[in-house]
């Protein structure tokens, strides 16, 4: 599957159930296991296991096999496994301390992301990434 059309896939599953602080990093200079590392904030740990099963849902729509979830028991902190893409979903404290920016973050991707109350993801575009950095 293009990486640009499971990305966009991602992003709208983790919009759908109001993630914060969206961050989208290439890592294919850093390791040959994945493309991509997503991070999101949730406010919640029921809400870091919706946004983790919205996710997975989404890869098993477009037919991904293999998707793991990690941390589902606490629900501080869900790695969601794609196999090209790797979701990690936050609780803002769990984020700011473990700072997975500054490991993954020389080479953000710019995404377009909507205000938290737009149009519904089905309306969306599916190819409205880049794969540039950031100035």
């Amino acid at each position: 599957m293009d990486i640009q059309k499971l990305q966009r896939a991602v992003i709208d599953a983790l919009e759908d159930v109001k993630a914060q602080e969206i961050k989208v990093f290439n890592t294919t200079h850093l390791t040959s296991l994945f493309d991509r590392v997503v991070i999101a904030s949730a406010s919640s740990n029921r809400q870091t296991r919706a946004l983790a099963a919205s996710v997975a849902d989404r890869g098993r729509a477009l037919q991904l096999t293999g998707i793991t979830i990690e941390g589902e028991d606490t629900g501080e902190w869900v790695v969601v496994d794609l196999g090209d893409i790797v979701v990690h979903i936050m609780q803002p404290a769990i984020r700011q301390y473990y700072n997975l920016e500054e490991i993954w973050g020389d080479k953000p991707v710019r995404v377009k992301l909507l205000p938290a109350s737009t149009q519904p993801a089905a309306a969306r575009s599916a190819y409205d990434a880049t794969d540039d950095e950031q100035a």
